[in-house]
């Protein structure tokens, strides 16, 4: 009786398994590999040595200045009724040295649901969406960009994340984020949050971005590591040429005596596409913080070259001016020049994506 019943049950459980897979056959799945990988060569001039009050100048490997050296990992999975599974792995590393830093995936480590009727949510590691200046930026990020006078300010990524990104809704999107800091004392210890709001519509681009990160204290202590930034600006494109503007405003109410509490930072800048494969940058952004910390302006002109689709060389060249009490560096990795003083760097290289 009991080799009957389970005979029974096994050709039960294979009707059952025909008849289920089917259906699993149908959920499609993909995992794409994508990289890039950047090195060249950099001069510095005019960097300030504190310690001695002596100024020097650097040559050294280029790293990732023109951009980041990445590899990554990306995939969905169809759950079907329109909705999939998503998730998202890159790590950046530097290609002179071979190093990728803290840990391996430093940029992006999150896993998700997305729809096209409710849009997508999900949860890991992410860049904090004042990267989404990027859009608004001539350079593309570079060294010498709109990150330089803000020493960094928007680069910055966030871990434990929750985030939600809309549908496109006729051309308009939103992106709400929230980094928990995971800080018994306080919810508000190392906590970031940002929302980002971005309109495309043909060669018009409108983005509008705010983002808050606090220290450990849960304080806005520090406007270039630990405050509040506001960025608004916009893209058009007349014919071979892309122009960018936008005006970013910082502010950290807790910042200690002496150090501002307040920068407002701006630039413009365009992009020309002189053939299908050469492009010449321009761009000029400006600095003012408080409490007699000075202004600066940093200008640079670059150009990009694409030997195929995938292969490219770079070059770029830029300086900054300080005001008599201000010391902003060129090149955001490295110290300035001095209060009042000027600097001049640039970089050029190869890269290739894939």
């Amino acid at each position: 009786m009991n080799s009957t019943l389970n005979k029974t049950l096994a050709v039960a459980a294979t009707l059952v398994a025909a008849g289920a897979w089917p259906q699993l056959a149908q959920a499609q799945s993909s995992v794409t590999l994508y990289g890039r990988v950047v090195a060249g060569v950099e001069h510095v001039d005019k960097i300030a040595n504190p310690a001695t009050g002596s100024t020097g100048s650097l040559t050294r490997a280029a790293d990732n200045q023109w951009g980041t050296s990445m590899l990554g990992f990306k995939g969905s999975e169809d759950l079907g009724d329109g909705l999939k599974a998503v998730f998202r792995l890159e790590g950046g590393f530097s290609a002179p040295k071979g190093a990728t830093g803290d840990a391996f995936f430093n940029r992006r480590s999150f896993v998700g649901l997305s729809s096209p009727g409710w849009g997508t949510f999900q949860l890991g590691k992410n860049l904090l969406n004042s990267n989404d200046v990027w859009f608004l930026d001539p350079t593309g990020q570079q060294f010498m960009s709109s990150a330089t006078l803000v020493r960094g300010r928007s680069w910055q990524g966030a871990n434990n994340v929750f985030e939600y990104t809309t549908p496109n809704w006729g051309g308009f999107t939103l992106n709400a984020q929230v980094a928990l800091g995971e800080q018994p004392a306080s919810a508000r210890q190392l906590r970031s949050e940002g929302l980002s709001a971005a309109y495309v519509a043909g060669d018009l681009e409108l983005r509008a971005i705010h983002t808050s990160r606090r220290d450990g204290n849960g304080r806005h202590s520090d406007v270039y590591s630990f405050s509040n930034e506001t960025i608004v600006g916009g893209t058009y494109t007349v014919g071979n040429a892309k122009l960018f503007a936008a005006i970013d405003s910082v502010s950290a109410p807790d910042a200690a005596s002496g150090t501002p509490t307040k920068l407002r930072h701006g630039w413009v800048g365009v992009r020309y596409q002189v053939t299908p494969l050469l492009t010449l940058i321009g761009a000029g952004y400006h600095v003012s913080a408080n409490r007699g910390n000075g202004k600066a302006t940093l200008l640079m002109v670059g150009a990009d070259y694409y030997l195929s689709k995938r292969t490219f060389v770079y070059a770029s060249l830029g300086g900054v001016s300080n005001s008599g009490s201000a010391n902003y560096a060129a090149d955001v990795t490295v110290n300035g020049p001095g209060a009042g003083a000027s600097q001049r760097a640039i970089y050029a290289g190869l890269g290739h994506s894939f």
